[in-house]
């Protein structure tokens, strides 16, 4: 019975394995949309990606994370409220203090340049910043998965040894609901890494980026995922007290470049014949609805 045992807990290391990639693959296919763009980018979508990517980060900033956060420091006995306001600071204060960094290596390249008598572009903040406040949110998303795996696992081990191994069924399916929810959640947030796969690597073939270049960078947004999600697998103890302040700081990450960089972007547009033109405010409220009725219906 318990070499029965063994391979069911071996199945269940294959089903998280795949349940930990399956987000980063939905994140490589998202980043693939640059491929449909060629050449220069009309003004229009250049409106549309960033208010796009804005909607989105702001709806998985309350769904994704800054929920999840109160409800699991609740659950362990916390005010929902201190680690969400702490953690959100925390963020925010940790990307204005990249953003400030990046701008000094911009200022000091421009100043060598100078001195070398060649002109250089500073390099773009914004998608610096984007790319790295998605990658944070992806840490805490990369736990979730990998920890509702190792409780599945965990229940189902609990459940053989209280009957001995004499009545436990050897199939996945004796798992039961816990195997169900790390499965749908895997699911949830893959199909919601599609849109910021492409939020990460639009904007940067819109800076003029190539897009096998902003291709790969959006790959990299996701790469943290599988590795944390499998991390989080063998130190399920360890990362279940921190994962409200993870939540929160990814949620602050996310907020300070949408305010920052991608409203402002959004927001810019041209005049046209009929006054101003409302496209970024639309795509915007397209990005944050697609990513709530994801975030509350596959939950």
């Amino acid at each position: 019975m318990y070499e029965g045992f063994g391979y069911i807990m071996i199945q269940f290391l294959m089903v998280a394995v795949a349940g930990c990639l399956f987000p980063f693959l939905m994140t490589v296919l998202g980043s693939a949309s640059v491929f449909l763009c060629r050449g220069k980018i009309h003004p229009v979508y250049a409106q549309i990606f960033p208010g796009f990517a804005a909607g989105v980060m702001l709806a998985a900033s309350i769904w994704s994370l800054l929920t999840p956060a109160i409800e699991s420091a609740e659950a362990a006995g916390i005010p929902g409220w201190i680690p969400a306001a702490l953690g959100l600071g925390g963020g925010v204060l940790f990307l204005l203090g990249a953003d400030a960094a990046v701008l000094r290596a911009n200022r000091r390249a421009q100043q060598e340049a100078l001195r070398g008598g060649v002109q250089i572009p500073l390099r773009s903040r914004g998608s610096y910043l984007l790319q790295l406040a998605i990658t944070l949110h992806n840490v805490p998303e990369g736990m979730a998965v990998g920890l509702s795996f190792a409780l599945a696992a965990k229940a189902y081990a609990a459940e053989y040894l209280c009957m001995e191994g004499a009545l436990a069924p050897m199939s996945l399916l004796s798992a039961g609901g816990p195997l169900a929810a790390a499965i749908g959640l895997s699911l949830g947030i893959g199909i919601q890494n599609f849109p910021e796969g492409a939020a990460v690597s639009l904007p940067l073939c819109k800076e003029g980026m190539s897009a096998r270049r902003a291709f790969w960078r959006g790959c990299l947004s996701g790469a943290v995922e599988p590795v944390v999600g499998l991390l989080a697998i063998f130190l399920l103890g360890e990362l279940s007290c921190v994962m409200p302040w993870l939540l929160s700081f990814a949620a602050g990450a996310m907020l300070y470049v949408v305010v920052k960089e991608l409203i402002p972007q959004a927001a810019g547009g041209r005049d046209t014949a009929d006054g101003h033109s409302f496209v970024g405010t639309l795509s915007v409220t397209v990005g944050f609805l697609v990513m709530m009725i994801l975030d509350v219906a596959l939950g």
